[in-house]
């Protein structure tokens, strides 16, 4: 029976002795994590924002016949640069000198009668006066006179209508620009105002159109007054850069109340043809807060839920801080808010940590697998 009781109660204590064992080491204060720190440091940042855009013509127009008719000359080559007035298409003109010499055969008409009626009213005043004709008919002839005057300005009109619609039988080039593809053939029918014949556009200079928040307005109003070369850089479809600077010409008139934005038009020379009408580009604007900025490496950013999460360290601990980011340059990040100049950022181990844990500087643990960032907008 003692015996028994021994063996329990030594069995007993050994049982009461590892437990406390075990209790004082989970109450045990974990060790210090290892981390690497760094200095949140001022440097330069320029930094822009894409906008993405159309290359526009700063000109173009879609010709057009204002007369009726079959084509009957092309007198260009598809594609090329012609210079302002240069004769592009003919509509068949035989009707239209026709009524032109019509209408130049009814005013000399006009003109022959004028003279008639003139020396008869003429003649009349002067018999009038010496009571050697009737007043009426004297009123009479002054009535042929004012009839003859009129049908000269009709006929007047007619050849100015007729020398117009001549006129409009040739087309012509309005500006010096590149000419498409044309519409349509020797021999085809056009009708006035509806057939297509073609598209002329400017290309030297020529622009890019690019819709912005009504918030940023101010922005371009004051890039509109002045800007550098620097301002405004286009990326092409390709993604090369293209090497002309850009200048703000024009800003749309007023805000579209669906989308809260607006169009703005920003100028490139184009000596080389390089950009073409309906090009797709990104074009990049120097943001408004580039200069001297916080910048800490990227790595040293934590995101949760959306939000942004750095780790300073005073002497042996390590406390959270949320920021605000700017953009990313290389492989360092602008903090806007949060940090400032000097700041000791965990840069790497704090994987482990939570607020106001212990650290201490040396070679951080490796993870299994490195844990997951949200890539900074």
């Amino acid at each position: 029976m003692n015996i028994r009781y021994l063996i329990l109660t030594t069995a007993l204590g050994i049982a009461l002795l590892a437990s406390c064992k075990q209790q004082g080491k989970e109450n045990a204060a974990p060790p210090p994590t290892p981390v690497a720190i760094t200095e949140a440091k001022t440097a330069d940042a320029v930094y822009y924002d894409p906008f993405q855009g159309t290359v526009v013509a700063l000109n173009s127009v879609e010709l057009r016949s204002q007369v009726s008719g079959f084509i009957t000359g092309i007198f260009f080559k598809e594609g090329e640069v012609v210079p302002k007035g240069k004769e592009l298409y003919e509509i068949d003109r035989r009707k239209y000198i026709a009524a032109y010499e019509q209408a130049k055969a009814n005013l000399a008409s006009a003109n022959a009668n004028l003279i008639k009626a003139q020396k008869d009213a003429d003649r009349y005043s002067f018999l009038l006066k010496q009571d050697a004709v009737a007043r009426q008919t004297y009123d009479q002839a002054v009535a042929a006179l004012a009839t003859n005057q009129a049908q000269v300005a009709v006929a007047k009109a007619g050849v100015l209508s007729a020398q117009t619609d001549l006129s409009y039988s040739i087309i012509k080039a309005p500006f010096t620009g590149r000419i498409g593809i044309s519409q349509v053939r020797l021999g085809a029918q056009v009708t006035p105002g509806t057939t297509l014949l073609n598209t002329i556009s400017t290309e030297n200079p020529i622009a890019i159109d690019i819709v912005v928040n009504e918030q940023d307005l101010p922005r371009f109003y004051a890039y509109q007054k002045s800007s550098t070369d620097s301002t405004f850089k286009l990326q092409l479809s390709d993604g090369t850069m293209y090497n002309k600077p850009g200048k703000i010409v024009a800003i749309d008139r007023g805000v579209n109340n669906q989308t809260g934005s607006i169009k703005v038009r920003v100028k490139f020379a184009n000596d080389y043809d390089v950009l073409k009408d309906g090009m797709s580009g990104v074009l990049s604007v120097l943001n408004n807060e580039s200069g001297e900025r916080v910048q800490i490496p990227y790595k040293a950013i934590t995101e949760q839920m959306g939000e942004y999460f750095v780790y300073t360290a005073d002497d042996t601990v390590a406390h959270q801080h949320k920021v605000m980011i700017g953009p990313r340059i290389k492989d360092h990040i602008v903090i806007l808010h949060g940090l400032k100049a000097g700041d000791k950022v965990v840069t790497d181990g704090f994987q482990r940590l939570k607020d106001g844990g212990k650290i201490t500087l040396g070679k951080p643990a490796q993870q299994g697998a490195p844990d997951a960032k949200q890539q900074a907008k």
